[in-house]
């Protein structure tokens, strides 16, 4: 096991940890990622405690089919934007019993990229109870691999720190 692996690994366990105390379940709305984030933390023995599903929706068609992001949002902002994130992140909650709900779409390349979204630009967003809602950007460097790892930890760590604290 790589270190960039075991610590894939260790913020998986710590979600896993987060969510089994709080009483939640988490879901997954990953394009460039493929499903990494399904992967990684679905490799942690006991995480069907605290894991719903994954929705791998690579194309636009599945974005709106599956999810329901309206294709008016996919061709206003682009596949690759924080309306359409924050709109998969909504609606994999959705279609899903859970609580939380990460999403992820990205420009891995090594081509795809534009002036304005170029390779290693990927919008993340995390969706929880009570309608809470976060997204950002993020411009990873390196090759296809090293982007979409980088993405996989953000958005896990993304979730970590977007949990409010427990109540004593």
């Amino acid at each position: 096991m790589t270190n960039s692996d075991q610590h894939l690994e260790e913020l998986s366990v710590q979600i896993g940890k987060q969510l089994m105390e709080r009483g939640e379940v988490l879901t997954t709305a990953e394009s460039c990622t493929g499903g990494w984030v399904s992967q990684v933390v679905t490799a942690i023995a006991g995480s069907s405690n605290w894991f719903d599903c994954g929705f791998v929706t690579y194309s636009n068609a599945a974005k709106a089919d599956m999810l329901g992001v309206s294709k008016k949002t996919i061709v206003t902002h682009g596949a690759v934007s924080e309306p359409v994130v924050i709109a998969m992140a909504q609606g994999a909650l959705q279609h899903s019993r859970a609580h939380w709900a990460l999403a992820i779409s990205g420009v891995a390349g090594p081509a795809g990229g534009t002036p304005e979204k170029p390779v290693g630009t990927v919008c993340f967003a995390w969706a929880g109870p009570a309608a809470f809602t976060a997204c950002e950007t993020m411009h990873f460097p390196g090759d296809r691999e090293t982007v979409r790892r980088a993405s996989v930890a953000h958005a896990l760590r993304g979730l970590l720190q977007r949990f409010p604290p427990m109540l004593a």
